[in-house]
């Protein structure tokens, strides 16, 4: 699996890295113009990431514009629904109307900080990413 994870606390990246190195290749990166710019490479050689784990709150370009942008590209490029990243919100906020409006634009999964890693397998094994351990 291909993981990309953009998070611009470092605990956060690095708990996150270290939690997701076990189920595949993890690509970091910290503000929102960095994740557009994987995202494109990814595109561009045509691996695809299988997860994106997605802060709201970034800088440069926050985790909700992110979102709408490479939901926008996927559009674009015709990637069948069933081949898009798979796309987790993460935040610390509890902004219900950030949160909503995330899952408008075409977030998957939504976790929340400090991330329960239980919780966060579940929600990856029901997004088909993993087999339930």
């Amino acid at each position: 699996m291909r993981i990309l994870i953009a998070e611009d606390d470092l605990i956060s990246r690095k708990f996150l890295y270290k939690f997701l190195s076990r189920y595949g290749e993890c690509d970091l990166v910290v503000d929102g113009l960095e994740t557009l710019d994987a995202f494109l490479i990814s595109i561009k050689e045509g691996r695809y990431y299988d997860l994106i784990c997605l802060d709201i709150m970034m800088p440069k370009v926050d985790g909700v514009k992110v979102l709408k942008s490479i939901r926008d590209l996927e559009n674009q490029k015709g990637i069948p629904i069933d081949q898009r990243s798979k796309i987790i919100m993460t935040t610390a906020l509890a902004e219900t109307e950030l949160v909503q409006n995330a899952f408008e634009i075409g977030c998957d999964a939504y976790a929340a900080k400090p991330i329960d890693t239980v919780k966060f397998v579940e929600v990856m094994s029901k997004l088909g990413l993993i087999q339930k351990e």
